[in-house]
């Protein structure tokens, strides 16, 4: 599950790309609305305050103004109560020093270094009340009405523990008035407003990335498809030819990017079809031909065969010249009709022509071809290495023998005399032994059958194929002078279909041929499967 969210949002996909990138884009708007919505709060509040404090300054300085310096009986003590809201502080500073101070509703103790503080800040002359400095010694001023807008203090406190927003007004006689409210209340509603934001855009974020999950997989479902069906056709053997391509995507609404990928994908898989159509058609033609080619020229040629054998029985003199011509076109005929029997024999393993099934006695066929093999080549060294247990497969024994007389006359041919051949037989069912750390080059074909299989192997110790030559070893018309060292007399004879033939016969019998080569060694190994009656039984334990 981990893996599968992992590749989801990984940015190299387009859905994790989709996904974190719309995240992103929801994360900075709300980190955005968040910081518009608490500026904007933020100023409201305070906005309410300084009307607030307005209120207060008036009152308190009105007050002040109208008791002037009495101080005793209800005084300052009066004005304290004159409606001003739990927390609002009050001072009254002369020469610096605080006279008296007030904490609505609560204890006011105020240290030196605030009263400092206090003391310093700016005085607001445009508060001056009416007549201020032109009255006679000891008359009172009138209220303080009509006047601006006091200038505001933000302050901090450490003896009243929190920021207060202040004023700072003309008082009677040279004092100051100071006027406050604390900005406790604010900064908690602005917390309170933030801690809310986090936890609802948290929330809206987890749910946003499920949501958009879900679309983003629904939306990308078309292309998903188109993948499933590109892997099923990669998985098709498209090198036959005759093979059924799916029917296509669902998918093709020319007005969305993702049908426009659905309807060209689905032309291209009508084009490969109809291109894999014709090849396959071609090719039947070809194999018809090369067929009905081979089998006419059977006729011919055994005719040519037979008058020049005829000639040579002439009972008259016949000149030297000519008789080393018709054994040339002896010759030549023979090899000729091999070719045509090899060209008609993969015309019909490609055509698809069932070949006999029957129980093949392995290694009775082994002994018998490379018996034959050290009477044609007995300057090399032959060794046999054979099962104690009968090893039989289904198959056809004239091919099997066709295959393992050309593997071994390979050997024979593309080796210096002396070299050492080895034949081997071994059942099976585990994996074939790996390549080793020295080989230059591996090519396979087929796959390892299912089950219990025998193994037979021609080894030599040789010269070794080319890498080059080597990929290309079982095409048709292909020889090995290049790579390999060949008997003089051998020159000419090679039709180049051996180990085409070699490949059809055993991939019509449903095995595997591994070739491994490398300077000095050379081993083709062809793997069939083994006859269920004789497969080796687990021994109990």
């Amino acid at each position: 599950m981990s893996g599968r969210l992992a590749a989801l949002l990984s940015v190299r996909t387009i859905s994790g790309k989709l996904i974190i990138g719309l995240a992103l884009i929801f994360g900075l708007a709300s980190v955005a609305v968040s910081v518009i919505t608490n500026n904007a709060l933020s100023h409201s509040l305070r906005s309410s305050l300084s009307q607030q404090l307005q209120t207060a300054t008036n009152s308190w300085s009105s007050c002040v103004l109208r008791f002037g310096d009495d101080r005793d009986g209800p005084g300052y003590g009066a004005c304290a109560s004159a409606g001003q809201a739990p927390g609002t502080f009050e001072e009254v500073l002369a020469g610096g020093t605080a006279g008296y101070r007030n904490l609505v509703g609560k204890t006011c103790r105020l240290s030196s270094r605030d009263v400092a503080t206090l003391a310093a800040l700016t005085t607001d002359t445009s508060r001056r009340p009416p007549g201020q400095g032109q009255l006679p010694d000891g008359a009172p001023p009138g209220p303080a009405r009509n006047l601006p807008p006091a200038a505001t203090h933000t302050v901090t406190l450490d003896s009243l523990g929190g920021t207060f927003l202040l004023t700072k007004v003309p008082g009677p006689r040279g004092t100051q008035i100071v006027t406050g409210l604390p900005l406790a209340s604010v900064e908690g509603t602005l917390s309170s407003v933030e801690n809310t934001e986090h936890v609802v855009y948290a929330g809206v974020l987890l749910l946003a990335l499920v949501l958009l999950t879900v679309m983003v997989q629904l939306s990308l479902r078309p292309l998903r498809r188109v993948t499933a069906t590109a892997t099923r056709v990669t998985e098709l053997p498209l090198d036959s030819g005759e093979v059924t391509l799916p029917a296509g995507v669902p998918d093709t609404d020319a007005r969305t990017e993702v049908g426009r990928v659905g309807a060209a994908f689905n032309r291209m898989l009508f084009h490969v079809e109809k291109a894999l159509g014709r090849r396959a058609a071609s090719e039947a033609r070809l194999r018809r031909f090369a067929a009905d080619a081979s089998h006419e020229l059977r006729t011919p040629l055994s005719a040519i065969r037979g008058y020049a054998e005829l000639a040579l029985r002439h009972p008259g003199p016949v000149p030297g010249d000519v008789t080393h011509a018709l054994r040339r076109v002896q010759s030549e005929s023979a090899r000729m009709t091999v070719l045509v029997d090899d060209l008609l024999l993969l015309a019909r393993l490609d055509a698809g022509r069932p070949l006999e099934r029957a129980p093949v006695d392995m290694p009775r066929l082994v002994i018998e071809t490379t018996s034959y093999a050290r009477v044609a080549r007995d300057d090399h060294r032959w060794r046999l290495a054979l099962p104690d247990e009968p090893v039989q497969v289904q198959g056809d024994e004239h091919r099997l023998h066709q295959v393992l007389a050309n593997l071994l006359s390979n050997a024979g041919k593309h080796t210096p005399a002396g070299s050492t051949v080895s034949v081997a037989l071994a059942p099976g069912t585990a994996p074939p032994p790996a390549a080793g750390a020295g080989d230059t080059a591996v090519v396979q074909r087929g796959t390892v059958p299912a089950g219990p299989w025998v193994e037979l192997s021609i080894t030599d110790n040789g010269p070794g194929i080319s890498p080059e030559l080597l990929h290309e070893l079982f095409e048709r018309f292909t020889r090995g002078e290049a790579g390999r060292a060949r008997a003089a007399g051998d020159d000419g004879k090679s039709t180049g279909l051996g180990l085409a033939i070699v490949d059809a016969v055993v991939a019509a019998h449903g095995g595997c041929i591994i070739v491994t080569s490398r300077p000095g060694m050379t081993r083709f190994a062809i793997i069939l499967p083994l006859l269920r009656q004789l497969a080796p039984q687990a021994s109990p334990v």
